[in-house]
């Protein structure tokens, strides 16, 4: 009896030290997903708390069964870099990447790490060869479609259409911003349009350039899609206000701040619909293996408060075609 006893209690002492090491195993499984955000966190709040939501849906819950890491390089794309490699270093399942010099700066760091990109044009900035077959790490959403661009410079010519002179704020730190002016110069001349192009590349280089918009006697403004833009768009705002210059902006939360009217795709929607190209990630997909989608849903926001700042009147044909009127 006392033979037999042995082999039992060696048994039991041999299972609890394998039932720790499964917990264990088990508890590494955990997804870490990275949320990489060219813009400053309040501004991109909305968009990270859509794609949160999207997971949600799919049945992850962070604090449960996903960790998400949160960096932000508020619109200094220098940090961009240094925010990927850290994120890299920290061994993330997938990395979000929230703008095109994000996407950019997450390709340089990773070429193994899945990263789903929400960006402007991914074929012309050169971070996939092909939308239905992207290849390598890179997939996701892009916000561009054929016309978006040159929309928004047909509006600003609806609201003034005496308008012959129109200034673009561009980011040259933006490879987006290039492409778009590229975009815009190919109709200018049809809509009998100057169009000239200025940087600014930090929040400092505003205040110049718009003294440079007076001298050049532009009488509109079409800012680029760019997050330092967004980050610093009250101060692009007042500028545009001072200068009592019509300007158009590419998403609704200029518009929602106090911009005078944005066109662009339903941001929201896109980093909903991220969330299931992480899912399909997680559960084995490769990114090589999922096409690009384009944007499904756009927004026409007109503010009116802002039209009464600077003394115009927008056209009843224009507000009729507005998604959304701010009284």
């Amino acid at each position: 009896m006392k033979r037999a006893a042995v082999p039992t209690i060696l048994v039991a002492v041999v299972l609890l030290p394998i039932g720790v090491i499964a917990e264990a195993q088990q508890a590494k499984k955990v997804p870490r997903i990275a949320y990489l955000g060219g813009g400053s966190a309040e501004l991109e709040k909305v968009w990270l708390d859509a794609f949160l939501q999207g997971l949600r849906e799919l049945g992850y819950f962070e604090g449960k069964n996903i960790v998400v890491e949160r960096r932000f390089a508020a619109g200094r794309y220098d940090e961009l870099p240094e925010l990927a490699a850290e994120l890299v270093g920290l061994k993330v399942d997938v990395i979000l990447a929230a703008s095109t010099p994000v996407a950019h700066s997450a390709k340089k760091a990773t070429g193994t790490i899945p990263v789903v990109m929400v960006v402007a044009d991914p074929i012309g900035t050169g971070l996939v060869s092909s939308l239905a077959k992207p290849g390598g790490n890179l997939t996701g959403l892009s916000d561009f479609h054929a016309d978006l661009i040159t929309k928004r410079l047909e509006l600003l010519k609806e609201i003034v259409p005496s308008v012959s002179r129109i200034a673009f704020l561009s980011n040259p730190a933006s490879p987006t911003c290039s492409l778009q002016m590229k975009e815009l110069a190919a109709v200018a001349p049809a809509l009998g349009v100057t169009l000239f192009s200025l940087e600014a590349k930090t929040p400092e280089d505003l205040g110049p350039s718009f003294s440079t918009i007076k001298k050049q006697r532009a009488a509109a403004l079409l800012v680029c899609g760019d997050r330092m833009f967004n980050t610093h768009r009250k101060q692009i705002f007042e500028l545009a206000t001072k200068q009592r210059l019509p300007a158009i902006y590419s998403t609704k939360e200029y518009a929602d701040a106090g911009g005078l009217m944005s066109y662009g795709a339903n941001f929201p929607d896109l980093y909903r619909r991220a969330a299931t190209y992480v899912d399909k990630i997680l559960k084995g997909t490769k990114p090589a293996d999922l096409p690009v989608e384009q944007p499904k849903k756009f927004e026409f926001v007109i503010n009116l408060k802002a039209a009464k700042q600077i003394g115009l009147t927008i056209p009843p044909n224009v507000l009729a075609r507005a998604d959304r009127v701010i009284k």
